[in-house]
């Protein structure tokens, strides 16, 4: 049974969190991401799907590649981070489910039926990719998730030879500079979006 985390931890994942636009010159290694992507995969998943294929850009070429399919704006933010990720998704995600979910033959529920895939790997690679960014947080980074860029370009360049992954979205990677935020934007209290019953 899990135990509720202190205020100090829920102000790191959350409430102190922020989206950076810009980073410390402090570098992301492959230790780093390594410790990310071990508490990412924890997460859960439709019948641990594990649909989300993740590709870290760690060096300047990198993101250079990512950069030339982004957004002015957004090109300029992954030019500057310390590091970059593609959040990608595995639309033939079903034929890895009989080591992922050996319980039953999960295999046969997408078998045939593309669609289906698609709406799945979309949903829980989404998961993923939001399970990211509280790893992150949690082990002391910040992000700065986006979604301006060509995902056409994307897929040409980081999955060109698996045609199945497609991009899911984008983000920066690294330890955020305090200077490159905006004031938060409004949160809305419960009654605005939410009611019970």
């Amino acid at each position: 049974m899990g135990q509720p985390i202190d205020a100090a931890a829920l102000d790191t994942i959350f409430r102190a969190a922020r989206t950076y636009n810009g980073y410390l010159d402090k570098p992301v290694t492959q230790a780093d991401v390594r410790a990310i992507y071990d508490l990412i995969k924890m997460g859960p998943t439709s019948a641990n799907q594990q649909p989300a294929r993740f590709v870290w850009l760690l060096d300047d070429a990198g993101r250079e590649k990512l950069a030339a399919c982004a957004s002015d704006t957004n090109a300029d933010k992954i030019r500057k981070a310390p590091a970059a990720v593609v959040i990608g998704m595995d639309e033939d995600f079903h034929e890895q489910l009989p080591w992922l979910f050996p319980h039953t033959d999960a295999k046969s529920w997408f078998t045939g039926s593309e669609a289906a895939r698609r709406e799945s790997a979309f949903r829980n690679s989404t998961l993923q990719g939001a399970y990211f960014i509280i790893a992150a947080r949690a082990l002391g980074w910040d992000t700065g998730p986006m979604s301006g860029f060509n995902a056409n370009k994307v897929n040409a360049a980081f999955f060109a030879d698996e045609p199945k992954v497609k991009v899911n979205f984008i983000s920066t990677l690294g330890k955020g500079d305090a200077d490159t935020i905006f004031d938060r934007s409004p949160r809305p209290e419960f009654e605005t979006f939410n009611r019970i019953g």
